[in-house]
């Protein structure tokens, strides 16, 4: 396995014990931004040059940032900038998911991970820009695709009935981001990988697992860690609103 891949989701043919990622995800040599399936396809062939870039590691998020003198956003601004303007609100657009029936963002309709209804028309990502923009003018702020923010993930303090603390997938713990150390995953206490903020959900979530197409939502990732469905947007340093753009 010492060679140069990474994670693309493949579709169950039927119902699967959905405790195990393994039974969806597959590990693909040669697969990389350009070639997010795998070596034998490239976003040429594949038609991508208009969908967000994916198969992207944080350090490669971090990199294309500090190249185009921008940065990546914390999970409070992104949170922040997600919510367009809707305090409060379930989604990017109100609380209702599809109002009137319209499909508002690229998430999955049918039970995970083996059906897909595509009442959206996607597969898999979809071009930026196929549906509507948020309060604050911005495209594909849920769904489609995870988004890496600058944060360390650190868990939200939840007391449950028994008086003990659990996780939550929403809701910021810390606006001033979590410390690395603490971002270590305490189910693989061997290894010392950090582990980022992702924001929004992506393409894959659905009802029945998931649902984390919500401003609110947040799940941790390894940062040596790419994937089909995680990619990236800069935020623009030095003004008083800056704006995220689609990477």
């Amino acid at each position: 396995m010492a060679r140069p891949g990474s994670l693309v989701f493949k579709r169950a043919a039927a119902p699967v014990d959905t405790a195990n990622p393994a039974n969806w995800w597959s590990f693909e040599f040669g697969a990389d931004w350009r070639h997010p399936l795998g070596a034998r396809d490239d976003i040429d062939s594949l038609g991508l040059w208009d969908h967000p870039v994916v198969q992207i590691s944080y350090s490669d998020a971090e990199a294309y940032a500090r190249w185009v003198n921008k940065d990546l956003p914390t999970e409070a601004e992104f949170e922040f900038a997600a919510r367009g303007g809707l305090e409060g609100a379930d989604y990017a657009w109100g609380d209702e998911l599809a109002p009137g029936d319209a499909m508002m963002a690229n998430y999955r309709q049918g039970l995970f991970p083996f059906a897909n209804q595509m009442l959206d028309g996607w597969e898999r990502t979809s071009p930026v820009g196929t549906y509507p923009a948020n309060g604050y003018g911005l495209f594909d702020i849920i769904g489609n695709t995870w988004e890496w923010t600058r944060d360390w993930w650190s868990e939200k303090p939840a007391a449950d009935r028994g008086g003990r603390k659990s996780r939550s997938c929403c809701s910021i713990s810390n606006p001033r981001g979590g410390k690395l150390k603490e971002s270590f995953d305490p189910a693989q206490p061997g290894v010392e990988i950090g582990r980022k903020v992702l924001k929004v959900g992506s393409h894959l979530c659905a009802a029945n697992y998931c649902q984390r197409y919500r401003p609110a939502a947040r799940h941790p990732e390894m940062i040596d860690t790419s994937t089909t469905h995680i990619g990236f947007r800069c935020v623009i340093r030095g003004s008083s609103n800056p704006p995220l753009r689609n990477a």
